[in-house]
């Protein structure tokens, strides 16, 4: 089977994903009300109970939103850093002891039997939170990264995100929508800055140096509802990408849509 994984909601309403592998099912952020998680996972037919564990990327509310009321109605473990726990306690609510499980940066957790058996690997990256984290994911030969709510791509990140089959990366903003935004400057600055967010044309340079033969799709993530338009971030990326020389046929590479809204199809992540 490898992987295969949706994306439940993405953006600065609530972020959550699925992923799941043979033996393994495991979800990534609690963005969302737990009711409105549960509604969105029906749409892909999975249930609380389905669940093996929750990852957490970072404390910020549309990360963990309905954390701890989807936790404990379904019993269920959480892994984060310790950083990431003295932040979010307070928000949570109580998770007991057997449940809380802390999970140095860096380090991985496997999950599931020997035959889909799935590895969870953590990687820091930058972003205004205590200590933010991404995510790679493994099976049998193949390589899911979360690559989201990073003020920009270190070579650190680069180097545990390459050679991925399938990349879910942010392209947050338009800078120039932005910078005409509603929002107050210190908030606009906050954005632009190294712990913000990647904009549409950071995303795409990025890309530039993450892409290989290997890889087969990307999904934008995390975009701005008030400073970006997918069909705007998908042309600058795409526009990105060709003035440095990548030219794709339709069957060889995608860059696919998230929705703040609604769930991804389920996108099996299998080698080339």
């Amino acid at each position: 089977m490898g992987l295969r994984f949706t994306v439940l909601a993405s953006g600065s309403t609530g972020n959550a994903t699925i992923v799941q592998s043979e033996d393994a099912t495991v979800l990534i952020d609690a963005g969302l009300s737990a009711k409105k998680l549960e509604e969105l996972m029906r749409e892909r037919e999975v249930e609380g109970k389905d669940i093996d564990a929750i990852f957490v990327t970072h404390e910020h509310s549309d990360h963990i939103k309905g954390l701890g009321a989807f936790a404990r109605k379904h019993q269920l473990p959480i892994y984060a850093n310790e950083a990431t726990w003295e932040e979010m306690h307070k928000h949570v609510g109580a998770i007991e002891a057997d449940k809380r499980f802390v999970m140095g940066t860096g380090t991985a957790v496997e999950l599931g039997g020997m035959l889909g058996r799935m590895r969870v690997q953590s990687y820091a990256i930058s972003h205004d939170a205590a200590e933010p984290v991404g995510y790679c994911f493994y099976s049998d030969n193949c390589k899911l990264s979360l690559v989201t709510d990073l003020g920009y791509m270190s070579d650190k990140v680069k180097e545990q995100v390459i050679e991925s089959d399938v990349l879910v990366l942010e392209s947050n903003h338009d800078v120039d929508m932005l910078r005409v935004g509603r929002y107050p400057w210190n908030i606009k600055r906050r954005i632009l800055s190294d712990i913000g967010h990647l904009s549409n044309e950071a995303a795409g340079e990025a890309l530039c140096e993450l892409l290989s033969d290997r890889t087969q799709r990307v999904y934008l993530a995390h975009l701005s509802r008030d400073h970006n338009l997918m069909d705007l971030a998908k042309l600058t990326v795409n526009n990105v990408l060709e003035s440095n020389g990548f030219f794709f046929k339709r069957d060889e590479f995608a860059l696919k849509d998230t929705y703040y809204n609604r769930s991804t199809e389920w996108d099996e992540v299998k080698r080339r």
